[in-house]
């Protein structure tokens, strides 16, 4: 009887403090939201989206697409053309889209894609290259230099 009222205690005390354990936020995950924080108060509009298809990003299984990171630029008094282009050796590959944005280098890591439409110019984006936030300046300023060219 003794013991049986410890190893209530002793379970009682585990499972509180998995729950605890359970409850604090990865560092991964913290990393990615503070990053997305600073893109927002730039003016980047960071949101997740379902990998196109045109992106050829690979699908998470059979039957579900990725999810991707697009970050991306709104100039209200835009009027651009549609392009879009996958990222292959560090170069932009037109899908679709004027020939002028063909083999312009980029050289930030970890981008997919980028696409440009009406007002707005985005990229899909590995969040996960680059978790220091480090190239946040470099990406606003690739989306503003595609919408001048």
């Amino acid at each position: 009887m003794e013991n049986t009222g410890i190893w209530v205690a002793v379970v009682i005390i585990v499972f509180v403090l998995g729950s605890i354990f359970g409850l604090r936020v990865s560092p991964r995950e913290k990393a990615l939201g503070l990053m997305r924080d600073k893109a927002r108060k730039m003016g980047l509009h960071p949101r997740l989206v379902v990998a196109p298809e045109w992106t050829n990003i690979p699908k998470a299984t059979e039957s579900r697409a990725s999810m991707v990171a697009y970050y991306s630029v709104l100039l209200p008094d835009a009027r651009l053309p549609l392009m879009r282009a996958r990222v292959v050796d560090n170069k932009l590959e037109l899908v679709h889209g004027d020939d002028k944005f063909k083999d312009f280098p980029i050289a930030l890591k970890g981008i997919y894609a980028i696409d440009m439409q009406a007002n707005c110019v985005g990229l899909y984006w590995d969040e996960e290259s680059d978790l220091r936030a480090t190239q946040l300046d470099d990406i606003k300023t690739l989306l503003h230099s595609l919408a001048e060219l």
